[in-house]
């Protein structure tokens, strides 16, 4: 994303087959009661959003690794770590170890009360060794601590050096355009949560000095429930970019980026509300849940709504208003699955295609565009530059894209396609706010696959074989 195509960008993973193993284990056995003295996260499922399904690729660390935030909203301790490692050094195969996973009481506790992977809306950040707090009322003179906390975010990214460690940022008017740059690992992620969603909200600073709201360089860095608006504009250089990363292997989970580059040339330096950039050579990052809107300015062939140029995941989004692709893949994007998102009213509603490329020319392959919504673009879903015959669409509702709806390459053909208006509760072109939830009657209940579906929808209510699958980020 060092340079914007004109056109398109990829995400990742695969999903964890089900098995059963009789293994019980007692290693897993966590408080949640961590999050942060006090500092309790409120109004959405922090881990459960972001279950992500294990990759087959991924080394075994992180294979277990995403296993534990699957199930138990967490990352392993190093012993539970050690245990399951050794266990698959030995034969074990990582359904086994989701068995015994299963098993422990920590899982069921977790299920019980609606906080595992079966469902729930409230789940605390894993604990990490490492905390520190931020508040508007703060000083950036202070230790950081709950007690005296930091009063910005670019305090806190200079304090944040190791991993294993915790930002909880209360709610808040806070200035955008810093960096950060310390890395997490598999075991030992680096969090940043805005302790109430979207109440921690960046904005430009009364003298802008970059092109981005926030640029992260980190690797296993999850970002989680803030707000970027871009809405007012001050002095300075323009914000073309929101939430940018070009590290490897991190979520950017549950924000909502809105009114970020509509005022600036429409040229080919471009932009985007979220960008996942190999430039830097980073891979594998998943963009869950996010509301992104209001992007660029209308009809701008360069401005991106979700734009990746690597490996990775996008689910369970809403994008909408965006003045070139709702989604877009390019670049170097590759092994992306695109799954339960919801665009709309924009120029292009999902782009798959590579150009331009960085350190590859094999174009974007092996892409699941699978349970989405594509409703009142110009143009609904297209492969556009270089693809692969690996590419696969099904089950997508594509409706009322005025141009086209599909214009797929390589011979490839979509199927399970609805075609109807999907029937949202209270879907506007022009509303602040649609209200992108499917109404009782709409044709996407139940009409989706569980092939790389999360386990819960954009608000943590549940998916799976009872509830049914629906198309869209919402679950009805």
């Amino acid at each position: 994303m060092k340079k914007y195509g004109r056109f398109a960008t990829p995400f990742r993973l695969n999903a964890l087959a089900r098995a059963s193993a009789a293994t019980v284990i007692a290693l897993c056995g966590i408080s949640a009661a961590h999050a942060a003295d006090n500092f309790a996260l409120s109004g959405y499922d922090v881990a459960h959003t972001a279950a992500v399904s294990v990759t087959a690729g991924a080394t075994s660390t992180q294979q277990v690794t995403e296993l534990y935030r699957q199930l138990l909203n967490r990352t392993p301790d190093a012993g539970g770590l050690a245990h399951w490692l050794n266990l698959m050094s030995k034969g074990w195969t990582i359904q086994q170890v989701e068995a015994g996973i299963k098993q422990s009481p920590e899982y069921r506790t977790l299920v019980a009360s609606g906080n595992g992977s079966a469902g729930g809306t409230t789940v605390s950040t894993p604990p990490t060794p490492n905390n520190y707090y931020v508040s508007p009322t703060g000083s950036d003179t202070a230790a950081g601590t709950k007690a005296a906390p930091f009063k910005t975010l670019a305090r806190a990214a200079k304090a944040v050096t190791k991993a294993g460690t915790t930002v909880f940022v209360a709610p808040g008017t806070y200035d955008g355009g810093f960096k950060t740059t310390a890395n997490g690992t598999a075991a030992a992620r680096i969090y940043w949560v805005s302790t109430t969603k979207w109440g921690a909200k960046i904005v430009p600073p009364a003298n802008s000095t970059n092109k981005t709201a926030w640029d992260n360089r980190g690797n296993y860095v999850s970002i989680i429930g803030f707000e970027v608006d871009g809405s007012k504009v001050r002095s300075g250089t323009k914000w073309t970019l929101g939430i940018y990363t070009g590290g490897s292997y991190n979520v950017i989970e549950g924000n909502r980026v809105h009114h970020t580059a509509t005022t600036i040339p429409c040229n080919s330096a471009g932009g985007s509300a979220i960008g996942v950039d190999s430039y830097y050579k980073g891979v594998m990052t998943d963009v869950v849940g996010n509301v992104v809107h209001d992007i660029g300015p209308a009809g701008c062939s360069y401005v991106q709504g979700i734009y990746v140029s690597t490996s990775g995941t996008i689910k369970n989004n809403v994008v909408y208003r965006v003045g070139s692709a709702a989604i877009h893949l390019w670049h170097d994007a590759t092994n992306v699955k695109i799954i339960n998102n919801t665009v709309s009213s924009s120029n292009f509603g999902i782009i798959v295609g590579g150009g331009d490329f960085y350190f590859t020319s094999a174009g974007a392959n092996n892409v699941a565009v699978y349970n989405n919504i594509v409703y009142d673009n110009k143009y609904g879903i297209s492969e556009q530059g270089k693809t692969g015959t690996g590419n696969s669409y099904k089950n997508n509702l594509v409706s009322k894209n005025t141009t086209y709806n599909w214009q797929l390459r390589n011979g490839l053909k979509h199927t399970g396609t609805i075609t109807s208006d999907p029937l949202l509760a209270g879907y506007s072109r022009t509303a602040a706010m649609p209200n992108f939830k499917p109404s009782t009657s709409s044709p996407v209940i139940g009409r989706g696959i569980a092939t790389y579906a999360l386990p819960t929808d954009i608000d943590g209510k549940p998916r799976n074989a009872s509830t049914g699958y629906d198309i869209g980020a919402y679950q009805h």
